[in-house]
């Protein structure tokens, strides 16, 4: 296949590489500079510097080359720079299937990613969907074996494109609920916040393990008042993405979290990822839908008090602790 890969950060230039192999791949970048410098030096420098982009790799910032006789686009930038990159993408008048794999909540419609799909490229497109699951960009540049969920309405568009990306190392699951994918992705990021400063205060495993668990039920409650299905967050693209992220030490949101615990400033913390982490932009979001389905996210909001209302780390998660005792599904 011809594929377009809209976005060099770590996540789009990780897919690039992984994709190279079997796929002709077009790595696009909104950034001339940014181009120049990845096709000269073949490694992208600034988002993940160590691994070397394929000489078969096609680099460019200018999209209608990217999109030049291309059969299927795959956005992968931040959540905040979808609806842009769609509106660019509907511009050019090609219309090919589309697949994103940003995760979060836009900021200033609380929409999920399909529901920006819908108004900016189209409503009645059926070949498009989401990718998403457990998986550092890493680690899929070094080839390590990862499984991800790809969703779409359509079952047919979902199989077929999951055949063609599928290989040994990079295994592609198929659903039909986008909007618990979605959800899954989008909240796990909040909740490995939360885990972060717990494991940054030094509350140890055990309390990491309820705020992982306990986490699940409020990715659940609001994944299901979307209507998104429950199997959805029993698998990859819920369980399985928040437990790596929760856990693992390449994760930006749990970083957010261990620097909220040493008493960083939000501003400091994240001119020192100098990446995004979504789980800063997605918690305020998450926790307005959450009233206005009259869902209870604690753990949320004492992620939303400590990024937005000066509370302390430590302050926030002792509150979570001495909550009032209740049943354990709930």
């Amino acid at each position: 296949m011809r594929i377009a890969v809209l976005g060099a950060g770590a996540w789009g230039s990780a897919l690039a590489i992984s994709l190279s192999a079997r796929h002709q791949i077009s790595l696009w970048t909104k950034d001339p500079d940014h181009a120049v410098e990845m096709d000269s030096q073949r490694i992208n420098q600034s988002f993940l510097p160590g691994y070397s982009l394929p000489r078969s790799l096609k680099i460019t910032s200018v999209l209608n080359e990217a999109l030049n006789a291309v059969d299927l686009v795959l956005i992968v930038v931040p959540i905040a720079g979808l609806r842009e990159t769609l509106r660019a993408v509907a511009a050019s008048k090609i219309r090919v299937p589309i697949l994103w794999g940003c995760k979060g909540f836009e900021s200033e419609t609380s929409y999920l990613p399909h529901q920006v799909v819908e108004e900016e490229y189209s409503s009645s497109l059926s070949f498009c969907g989401v990718l998403s699951g457990p998986s550092f960009a890493e680690e899929v540049a070094q080839g390590l074996p990862t499984a991800l969920t790809l969703a779409s309405k359509d079952a047919d568009f979902s199989t077929k494109i999951a055949a063609e990306l599928h290989s040994s190392r990079l295994r592609i699951y198929t659903s039909q609920d986008v909007i618990g994918v979605e959800t899954g992705g989008a909240v796990k990021n909040v909740i490995t916040i939360a885990a972060g400063i717990s494991d940054g205060v030094g509350f140890g495993h055990n309390a990491r393990a309820a705020l992982i668990t306990r986490g699940l039920m409020e990715i659940t409650r609001l994944g299901l008042g979307l209507g998104g299905s429950m199997e959805t967050f029993m698998g990859l693209a819920g369980v399985g993405d928040l437990i790596l992220t929760s856990t693992g030490d390449l994760s930006r949101n749990r970083r957010v979290g261990l620097m909220l615990a040493e008493g960083k400033s939000l501003n400091d913390i994240l001119n020192e990822l100098g990446h995004v982490a979504e789980g800063v932009h997605t918690a305020q979001s998450v926790l307005q839908l959450g009233y206005q389905l009259n869902i209870e996210m604690p753990i949320t909001q004492a992620v939303c008090s400590i990024l937005h209302e000066g509370v302390s780390a430590r302050s926030a998660v002792e509150v979570l602790l001495n909550r009032e005792q209740k049943t354990e599904i709930y």
